[in-house]
């Protein structure tokens, strides 16, 4: 499993202005199944995604991002393995 934490270098009306291509591709790539979850940090600085995907299937998703292709963000993807979940989350459980 990945969790990817995005940073915007960008001022905020160059994020702003890549929002719409980003949203774009975030649907295009929930409806293919790379990502489970997603949403903006707190404060607003960037954004977090979490995957089940393989790394290939992830990174090729992610080079396809319009903050990723025009250096709006830095993208950090760290791995991990779900050992333990909440009840009705087992479908998160590396087998």
């Amino acid at each position: 499993m990945f969790v990817v934490s995005l940073t915007y270098k960008v001022p905020d009306e160059i994020v702003d202005f890549h929002r719409p291509g980003h949203m774009v591709w975030l649907k295009d790539a929930f409806d293919a199944g790379v990502f489970l979850a997603s949403g903006r940090r707190v404060p607003a600085i960037g954004g977090v995604l979490l995957s089940n995907a393989d790394k290939l299937t992830l990174d090729e998703s992610l080079s396809k991002d319009p903050f990723y292709s025009n250096g709006v963000a830095d993208f950090e993807i760290i791995e991990f393995t779900a050992t333990s979940v909440a009840d009705g989350y087992e479908n998160l459980l590396d087998s």
